[in-house]
């Protein structure tokens, strides 16, 4: 890591909440319990493939717009009663970065935005991160209503809900998917396994490169985690970069 890497980093840190650091044993090598500062490269066809997107629904006659009037005033699962208002998606319609969460927060669900609350300030914080501000992106939730008291999601829930974010991406298609927990990874890449094996690394959905991370709430509860999200957004910036090239 050169100078300039190790600033990027102590500002992240910095941005994110993190107030201090622990550098015992870092002399050549990580500490015990911590991930590696340095980035670990892609590896072209070494990851294993997600779910497919929706065949022919990304030629540019499907638009978000026609998704959401689509979604109409949902009743496809039992969310349906209790929520305020559906939260679709926001940001940039054309990004080459989209992120997806698991479901809607009180805040969101009152606002019909996604990522509002407290959550939602420390993602904006990891997108300015690497250089990219929150309408560059686009940020969309696999469940489009708030599960009572901020629950988990249930199967039905997500069968529900799954396809239109499967045709959001399709709309979309972004460079990269950045998952945020466990919910989102697993529904994107149709994975069982749990975050802690699924991030880090690129898997491939139908041209488009998805990453897992944590998910910014887990992130205000176990706040030693940020160092291994800094290291999948530098895999993000990387990759972006290399896409572009």
């Amino acid at each position: 890591m050169n100078f300039n890497e190790l600033v990027a980093q102590l500002q992240f840190f910095r941005d994110i909440g993190v107030e201090s650091l622990d550098v015992s044993g870092t002399a050549g090598r990580p500490s015990p319990g911590h991930a590696s500062l340095e980035a670990t490269p892609y590896r072209a066809g070494a990851s294993p493939r997600g779910v497919p997107l929706p065949e022919g629904e990304g030629g540019g006659t499907m638009t978000l717009e026609s998704i959401r009037e689509e979604i109409g005033d949902c009743q496809r699962c039992k969310l349906a009663p209790k929520r305020t208002n559906i939260v679709f998606g926001s940001g940039n319609p054309n990004a080459e970065l989209v992120f997806v969460g698991e479901a809607p927060g009180y805040d969101e669900d009152q606002q019909g935005l996604p990522f509002v609350g407290r959550a939602g300030q420390l993602l904006t914080k990891i997108i300015e991160s690497i250089d990219l501000k929150r309408e560059d992106v686009y940020i969309c939730n696999v469940l489009k209503c708030r599960p009572p008291d901020n629950r988990n999601p249930e199967p039905d829930e997500v069968a529900a809900c799954n396809p239109f974010l499967k045709k959001q991406l399709a709309t979309i298609r972004p460079k990269v998917v950045c998952c945020l927990g466990t919910f989102a990874a697993q529904t994107v890449l149709q994975n069982a396994a749990p975050i802690s094996k699924l991030r880090g690394k690129f898997f491939d959905m139908d041209g488009i490169r998805v990453i897992a991370t944590f998910h910014p709430a887990y992130l205000l509860r176990s706040p030693d985690k940020k160092r291994e999200v800094w290291e999948d957004m530098k895999q993000i910036r990387a990759e972006l970069f290399r896409l572009r090239s």
